[in-house]
């Protein structure tokens, strides 16, 4: 189970490394594209954009149907949680480090 859940965000970080993958999940966030549509603003081919799609399929974070020759893309942000979960946990272990080191120096000018 562990090990699954590490995949999956392995998966997760490595879609999101990207910051093409990036802004294609930006738009697809704005609704479904081809794959066309999301190579459009970059200079790639068609394969280009396909192998980027195919990271974030891996990571779960794009659906791809097919109609005849076009390829619609539609964002699945459900897997964004998994990675917001696990650095959830290390913003509270900041914040108890800082809440910490607040106090120790609010004790040092005290005294």
């Amino acid at each position: 189970m562990v090990e699954q859940e590490s995949d999956r965000l392995d998966a997760l970080f490595h879609a999101l490394s990207h910051p093409t993958r990036r802004a294609m999940l930006h738009r697809l966030a704005e609704g479904a594209h081809s794959v066309g549509e999301l190579a459009e603003p970059y200079a790639m081919t068609l394969a280009g954009a396909s192998k980027h799609i195919q990271v974030l399929e891996r990571a779960g974070l794009v659906r791809r149907t097919v109609h005849g020759r076009v390829h619609v893309c539609r964002l699945d942000a459900r897997p964004i949680r998994d990675g917001a979960e696990w650095m959830r946990f290390y913003e509270r272990f900041w914040t108890e480090q800082l809440d910490r080191l607040e106090e120790l120096l609010r004790t040092e000018d005290e005294s």
